[in-house]
């Protein structure tokens, strides 16, 4: 019986501790989406579009870059694209299928 305990006994924290949303695409983000850039990528472009490689660097040199805070402010009245994004103090338009790769924390940052 000594193996037995009960919560009361232990001395624990039972606090529930926060449990932030799991990262997710900027493409997925609605008008009013705020958070901060975790991972930067770039998927396989579609036919006509720019390569992985190549798309990734732009996106880098646009200023997409972990830790940077983004907020979606506009959407475009057909099929929700493009997407005018703040970036940190500046604003991109960018086009949804450009941004699949760039993993997002949600949440005020």
């Amino acid at each position: 019986m000594d193996s037995v305990r009960r919560a009361a006994d232990l001395d624990l924290e039972l606090t529930p501790q926060p449990v932030s949303p799991a990262p997710t695409s900027l493409a997925n983000g609605r008008r009013g989406f705020v958070g901060r850039i975790s991972t930067v990528g770039a998927e396989t472009a579609a036919a006509g579009g720019l390569a992985a490689p190549e798309l990734e660097r732009r996106l880098l040199e646009m200023g997409f870059v972990e830790g940077a805070r983004v907020e979606i402010i506009h959407e475009g009245f057909i099929g929700k694209d493009p997407i005018c994004v703040r970036l940190d103090d500046m604003r991109v338009a960018v086009r949804r299928r450009d941004v699949r790769g760039i993993m997002v924390q949600a949440g005020e940052p």
